[in-house]
């Protein structure tokens, strides 16, 4: 991860601005550069994932022109050779080296040619203005908001942005910004046409894209690590990694001192990957000293986000305080393509199609944002192969009715399309558990514990009433807002509202997100 700011304006607030650019400091400990430029500033925050020399530091320039880039531009090479071929000289081994010369060549056509996870700025010196742009799903994050002095103001995370702009907005993926609008360039949420071919061929497909998607993600510069649950997602991309690489991978696990559900199945897949693996254990006080840490690095109020979160952030601290990795594979974004346990509710193709189509939407705000948060905040880099654009447009484009649950087994697409020897029988078609319950369902508890100690019903209701906007329902929700509007005042319209199960469908009009609520959660978590 790096971290990317940028001001475009005539009137700078220069002292606020690099307040405001180091609360970004995690995302890119190697190296800062701040240039300014006729109609504003751009800032660097760098995190050495490839070219990792100083030839790689950013903002690169050239002919009047410049860029900050937080991104993996995959496939690079063959863009770079074909502008060699042309002529174009590169000054070092930087894939965001060439996004440059693709913006002379071919303009903000450019954008929709990436196969890329990125957020960027360029400052156009022969216009003297500046243009910004996010990837397609959200997975590299970015910001915006206009200061007191009506300049506008691009950065990595709102909190670059708090004190400097009254509203700060998560910019829309798959959109780039020039002259004071938003044009979309791409929708990974839009299916022109679906995919009917017989199971064989999708699950063929399935298989294919999603290896390669891995494999795309394992080019590093800088050395690599894997999160491994014990879930099916991240069993995946272990052991699809470990038969590209034909090398033992590093994998980690976290789970609660008292009930650790998880623990067992990640080490049981370690054992047939035969990984080097390492489990963390936490603990209540863990759980608990760690909250306002968690919040202040989301920036988000949500209460699946923050539950999900808290393991990932203790487990992502520990492997940065004790190895040398920079770049961390996960599972994020499978539930979203194939389905969570409340998609079993849908009551047609149809529904199930549009609320995939609107999670992958606001994957930005949730299960993305907090894999890049948790990671970047411990200075390593996300990488997240179910986010490869191909894979997920194609999934995204398969006859819904073939995608739900009609099998008894939820995600039974991606299940088949790696039956065989990547995994145990007994991991493949193990049951979903949420990970902020499957690293042990007493750290849920806890927390709603923890959450009841601290208010009262009256002061509950009282202080509740106060938020007009996704106003809290549960005395935890609560204690997350507060903690969120201590960080980030007045800025609750960054997140949509709580991830929440479809309330509209039978079966899912619950009070609280984990699936542990719903009458199918079965033998999940077990």
């Amino acid at each position: 991860m790096c971290s990317v700011m940028g001001y475009f304006g005539q009137n700078p607030d220069t002292e606020k601005f690099e307040k405001g650019f180091n609360m970004t400091k995690s995302r890119g400990p190697d190296d800062s550069r701040t240039l300014k430029v006729e109609n504003g500033i751009l800032a660097f925050h760098r995190l050495s994932i490839m070219g990792l020399d100083s030839s790689g530091m950013q903002p690169f320039s050239r002919d009047g022109d410049s860029v900050v880039c937080n991104g993996e531009i995959y496939g690079f090479r063959k863009i770079k050779k074909a502008l060699e071929d042309e002529g174009y000289v590169f000054k070092s081994g930087s894939d965001c080296e060439i996004l440059l010369p693709m913006y002379r060549k071919y303009g903000c056509g450019m954008f929709k040619m990436l196969d890329a996870e990125f957020a960027l700025i360029i400052y156009d010196g022969k216009e003297k203005t500046f243009v910004a742009a996010r990837d397609p799903i959200g997975i590299r994050p970015l910001y915006y908001g206009v200061d007191r002095d009506g300049g506008t103001v691009f950065a990595s995370e709102a909190k670059n942005l708090v004190g400097l702009c009254d509203v700060i907005k998560p910019f829309p993926p798959g959109h780039y910004w020039k002259d004071g609008k938003f044009v979309s360039y791409r929708d990974m949420s839009r299916v022109d046409s679906f995919h009917s071919e017989g199971l064989d061929v999708i699950c063929g497909n399935i298989r294919e894209k999603l290896t390669r998607g891995i494999e795309k993600r394992l080019d590093a510069d800088a050395p690599l690590g894997f999160l491994l649950s014990g879930g099916l997602d991240s069993s995946l991309v272990c052991s699809v990694s470990s038969r590209i690489l034909k090398k033992k991978i590093r994998t980690f696990s976290i789970g609660m001192d008292t009930d650790a559900i998880d623990l067992k199945y990640a080490r049981e897949v370690a054992e047939y990957i035969g990984s080097e693996h390492t489990e963390i254990i936490m603990t209540r006080d863990d759980v608990i000293q760690c909250l306002c840490e968690v919040v202040a690095a989301l920036g988000t109020y949500d209460i699946t986000t923050i539950r999900a979160s808290v393991g990932m952030y203790l487990l992502c601290r520990e492997i940065h305080r004790t190895t040398d990795i920079r770049v961390i594979m996960t599972g994020e974004i499978s539930d979203e393509l194939f389905g969570y346990k409340y998609t079993d509710f849908a009551p047609s193709a149809e529904e199930f199609q549009k609320e995939s189509e609107k999670r992958v939407r606001e994957l930005h705000m949730y299960d993305v944002l907090r894999a890049d948060r948790c990671i970047s905040v411990n200075s390593m880099e996300a990488r997240v192969p179910f986010g490869d654009l191909d894979f997920a447009e194609y999934v995204m484009s398969i006859e819904p009715s073939v995608k739900m649950n009609v099998y008894g087994k939820g995600k039974y697409l991606l299940r088949r399309a790696f039956s065989g020897d990547y995994l145990p029988e007994s991991i493949l078609m193990r049951e979903k558990a949420a990970f902020s319950d499957a690293v042990g369902h007493s750290m849920v508890d806890c927390l709603k514990e923890y959450a009841e100690e601290l208010y009262t019903d009256e002061e509950f209701k009282e202080k509740a009433s106060h938020y007009k906007t996704a106003a809290p329902f549960t005395k935890e929700s609560l204690l997350y807002r507060e903690l969120f509007e201590k960080y980030y005042p007045n800025q609750a319209g960054m997140i949509a509202g709580f991830w929440m199960p479809n309330k509209s469908w039978k079966g899912c009009d619950v009070d609280d997100p984990s699936a542990r609520v719903l009458s199918n959660y079965g033998a999940s978590g077990i």
